[in-house]
């Protein structure tokens, strides 16, 4: 049996038992809803909220001590990453716990934290109220002077070496007793070594991490603390990690039940197409009127709580319809791209021209333009992250409402916009879509996995895990140089960056995979998603892309590449072949576009060693967007590329 064959009847043996458990928690939710459907007032419930440190948490809300937990936090016997978060994950920055579905509670000590220049030690609270790790951890230990290539350890172009017995590092879930493939990389600013599992850990399960015999350059033997050669750590629940989406979520369509939100058409711009523009109402969680900067408020429960004062928010939608068709077309829900606007839509009105679609987008909230003023403060306070962590989940909630609206027909069809001259609609019920690239491809996976207003997604140039993608992007640098500002210890970047990913998971495809195309959240069903990557870009690179196909068990295109095109000596190891067309299903297609292989590690591709980047080149290939079209409008993958690799109008030569 293949690993990858292996890895996914593992994975449907846990599923039970875990849908089980998540039942009993989302219907324990919903009836905590119901009880408290007066939460807008004041009185219903004790708020509290991390913009007050010195306010107190009521004991049953998330992260703080009740009945059952160990009191016993862990310290520190010396301040500071090196000397107290390292190795990490570990389960000695864990405290028992009874009421968490895994028995731990994160305790990440105060003193253990990067400290900016400003003197402000980055703040886990929120952290520490998951009950376990990342299932996108980076796995960091200290190997002083370590060769990794003289030691046997593996890079990315030959994770299958992972599993090898030569490997001197093996990562084990203790739970299925499987050996878990990774990759590993020296960290170059800070030395450190860091481990990239090559799929995400399974929610909930435990893992070991054994150091064997590594040795430097010379041959020498690397010197490591007999202490820090083997330990383990707890994964997070899929409770922990998609408890407060799915709640905010549950009370949003507890609000509209079989209805629609409340909306208004705002402007209407007559052309090849009508662009309109308006806003959709959404409940608000923040403590604040829902702008950038607030954070999510809580009840006595532990459980989002509506903001009294503010309790909706009107967020922006662009949608471009045709302007009269024969019979109604389908709803496209576009996800913009890195920290954008819902104007990016734009790019589809000229197939609602042809009478093909009607698309509409809002932004992602948390990561759009108007969050760009606020993200600059976060970098220099990584404290502040939750800030953007929280409304990332108000733009999920969004995005769950507009494909509401374009779905229903008491939605946008009951406004005369959206309708021909004769009073018919124009948008078709029931049939809406999504596509979401780059940015909108990293988010619109979680996006997916939580809905029930669209079955299909076409998620361009995606990946997972931010800590995994920044250190790899021609996006980062401009942003980097004010992280780098605020934190000046090389190991506190490397350390950031895992402590705000457990806060990153909850708004992310990292957090949501391993329920997209299998084991569906209750009451929701798997999703068919397509993949779309571009060989060697510049911007999502490609190994964040190929652990989300692992992890979703998506079926990749082959030949994927040309022959030599690839470094790795088994390209796209432990994704299995489509075996024939058209394909229903999951799939990852494999655009190349000349340009060269992308660098092996954590180093950013630049030009001109790198050639150009083909990121968006995608959008101007009509094979790609026939094949996107034909997947979400035909229900299966067709091939377009003949016997041959998907090859794109060459950029680079």
């Amino acid at each position: 049996m293949s690993w990858n064959m292996a890895f996914l009847v593992m994975r449907r043996e846990r599923n039970f038992g875990q849908v089980l458990a998540r039942s009993v928690v989302v219907m324990g939710l919903v009836a905590s809803l119901a009880a408290c459907s007066g939460t807008s007032d004041p009185g219903s419930s004790a708020l509290t909220t991390d913009s007050s440190p010195g306010s107190t948490v009521d004991g049953s809300a998330p992260g703080s001590p009740s009945d059952g937990t160990d009191s016993v936090q862990p310290t520190c016997d010396q301040p500071g990453v090196l000397t107290c978060l390292l190795p990490w994950p570990d389960n000695r920055l864990t405290v028992a716990d009874v009421n968490t579905l895994t028995g731990r509670r994160l305790a990440i000590p105060s003193d253990a934290t990067p400290v900016n220049v400003d003197g402000v030690a980055l703040d886990v609270t929120d952290q520490n109220r998951g009950d376990g790790f990342s299932p996108n951890s980076v796995i960091v230990f200290a190997a002083p002077d370590v060769d990794l290539a003289k030691s046997g350890v593996p890079n990315s172009t030959a994770i299958e070496d992972s599993l090898s017995n030569s490997n001197p590092i093996s990562l084990r879930d203790i739970d299925s007793e499987t050996d878990w493939p990774f990759w590993g990389e020296l960290d170059e600013p800070s030395g450190l070594v860091t481990l990239r599992p090559a799929v995400a850990l399974t929610e909930g399960h435990t893992y070991q991490v054994t150091i064997g015999a590594l040795v430097t350059s010379q041959g020498q033997p690397v010197d490591i603390d007999a202490n820090k050669q083997q330990w383990s750590f707890t994964v997070a629940s899929a409770e922990s990690l998609s408890s407060r989406l799915l709640y905010e979520r549950s009370v949003a369509y507890e609000q509209i039940g079989d209805g629609a939100p409340k909306f208004t058409v705002d402007t209407v711009t007559p052309g090849d197409v009508q662009t309109i523009d308006g806003t959709l109402e959404i409940p608000n969680f923040l403590d604040n009127d829902g702008s950038p900067g607030g954070k999510l408020l809580f009840d006595s429960a532990g459980n989002p709580a509506l903001n009294p004062e503010h309790p909706t928010y009107d967020a922006a939608f662009r949608c471009v319809i045709p302007n009269e068709v024969s019979s109604p077309v389908p709803a496209l829900l576009y996800g913009h791209g890195l920290l954008g606007s819902r104007s990016q839509v734009d790019f589809f009105g000229a197939f609602a021209g042809q009478g093909m679609i009607g698309a509409c987008a809002v932004d992602w909230l948390g990561m759009a333009t108007e969050d760009l003023g606020n993200l600059a403060g976060i970098l220099s306070d990584m404290s502040r992250f939750n800030e953007q962590a929280d409304r990332m989940l108000q733009g999920m909630i969004a995005f769950q409402m507009l494909g509401r609206l374009t779905n229903s027909p008491l939605g946008f069809v009951s406004h005369s916009a959206f309708q021909n001259d004769d009073g018919s609609s124009i948008l078709k019920a029931d049939a809406t879509v999504f596509v979401g690239n780059s940015q909108g491809g990293i988010l619109g996976g979680a996006a997916t996995a939580i809905t029930s207003e669209w079955s299909r997604a076409v998620l361009g140039v995606p990946g997972m895990n931010y800590s995994l993608l920044l250190p790899r992007s021609s996006d980062w640098p401009e942003f980097q140089v004010i992280f780098d500002q605020a934190y000046t210890k090389k190991e506190d970047q490397l350390l950031t960056l895992a402590l705000v990913q457990l806060l990153w998971d909850r708004g992310e495809n990292g957090g949501y995979a391993q329920h997209l195309t299998a084991d569906p959240y209750p009451g929701l069903e798997s999703k068919d998603v397509l993949l779309v990557q571009a060989f060697g870009d510049h911007q999502v690179a490609n190994v964040a892309t190929e652990v989300f196909a692992r992890t979703i068990q998506a079926k990749i295109a082959t030949p994927a590449l040309k022959e030599g095109r690839s470094l790795s000596r088994t390209p796209f190891w432990g994704i299995d072949p489509i075996d024939g067309y058209p394909f229903d299903g999951s799939a990852l297609v494999i655009w190349d576009y000349g340009t060269p292989a992308p660098p092996i590690g954590a180093a950013i591709p630049t030009e001109p060693e790198f050639g150009l980047d083909p990121h968006g080149a995608g959008s101007d290939e009509p094979l790609v967007l026939v094949q996107a079209l034909g997947y979400l409008l035909g229900g299966q993958l067709l091939n377009v590329c003949g016997d041959g690799p998907c090859i794109g109008t060459q950029i680079d030569g």
